[in-house]
């Protein structure tokens, strides 16, 4: 069995049952439906239950010949199927809408078969871990749709709009993209975390496992984990390095202290040999990068990443400029 952890075989379970319950009830709805609008299919319910019973009874009695008479009630139970299937039709139900199926064969709707998880709970499983993969961090209001060239001083408009594109494409194949890896660089204002954050949200809408979270969050997870057995932060560390797509975002912003950067190492590295995908978006340039971290990071960085510079001026500041000779 895949390793889900107590949260997501919960609230997987949870689903399941409720999906089960729906089911179920739904089949009552119909049943109810059908007994009040013919009377009949209830009478030939009672009696199909009642041939399968005397049935079994013929075939335990012993010291006669039970052939006949189950041959003659199995004779009795298909006439009565039928007529129930053509009373089923005249109403507009299939002949055997009152045949409970469970949802799934293979496991009778119990999610287990023996001590193996069924593909049906296993499934729900897989989509609450990309639930739970997928930071809390709201994606909604920025998009794809909203990125302007026309923010960006003219001589970094081709520039920047070429980001953009490659950004777009990355996001809409990201399965398929030839490229895994983005590293965003620049001063502040310059729409790295927007980018960051559209490509997040376009590849979570497409069901993949994303974590979108701070460097000074994640270096702080990621210690927690290591030294102090905090069960929570152990989750969290391994999600950072088994999500299809980690945005890691900020940094340089943290304290950057030897366990910082032995945590930045294991990241880079684990995601690089897992073949996962990976975005930093700093404010750093790539020789901050080389002093500041070690130089087996700055050379799998330099080496396995796309790199991009964000150039022009801060554009919230620039909007607010806008915004006040305009009069708003």
């Amino acid at each position: 069995m895949a390793a889900y952890n107590t949260e997501i075989i919960h609230n997987a379970t949870a689903r399941y049952e409720a999906r089960r319950m729906r089911h179920e009830e739904e089949y009552a709805r119909r049943r109810e439906d059908v007994y009040r609008r013919l009377p009949r299919v209830r009478d030939i319910d009672r009696q199909l239950r009642a041939t399968v019973a005397r049935a079994a009874t013929a075939a335990l009695r012993q010291g006669t010949d039970p052939a006949p008479a189950i041959q003659a009630l199995q004779e009795q139970h298909t006439a009565l199927k039928k007529e129930r299937g053509a009373l089923l039709k005249s109403i507009g139900y299939a002949e055997d809408a009152l045949n409970q199926q469970p949802l799934c064969p293979k496991c009778g709707d119990r999610g287990w078969k023996g001590s193996r998880m069924c593909d049906c709970l296993k499934a729900l499983c897989e989509e609450e871990k990309v639930r739970q993969m997928t930071s809390m961090m709201n994606l909604r209001g920025q998009s794809f749709q909203d990125f302007r060239k026309d923010y960006y001083p003219q001589e970094y408009q081709a520039q920047m709009d070429a980001t953009y594109q490659f950004c777009l494409a990355y996001a809409g194949s990201f399965r398929t993209f030839p490229v895994r890896n983005l590293f965003f660089t620049g001063e502040p204002g310059l729409g790295k975390t927007f980018l960051s954050v559209c490509i997040a949200r376009e590849v979570a809408a497409q069901g993949c496992s994303v974590v979108y979270d701070s460097a000074i969050h994640i270096f702080d997870r990621m210690e927690a984990a290591k030294f102090s057995g905090d069960e929570e932060a152990q989750e969290a560390a391994d999600r950072y390095l088994s999500c299809d797509l980690l945005v890691l975002d900020d940094l340089g912003s943290e304290l950057t202290v030897p366990s910082v950067r032995s945590a930045l190492y294991n990241i880079v590295n684990t995601r690089l040999l897992d073949e996962r995908h990976t975005i930093i978006s700093t404010n750093l340039t790539l020789s901050d990068l080389n002093g500041r971290y070690s130089p087996q990071v700055y050379s799998r960085i330099v080496g396995d990443y796309k790199i991009f510079q964000f150039s022009g001026t801060d554009i919230r500041q620039r909007l607010n400029r806008l915004g006040n000779d305009t009069g708003r």
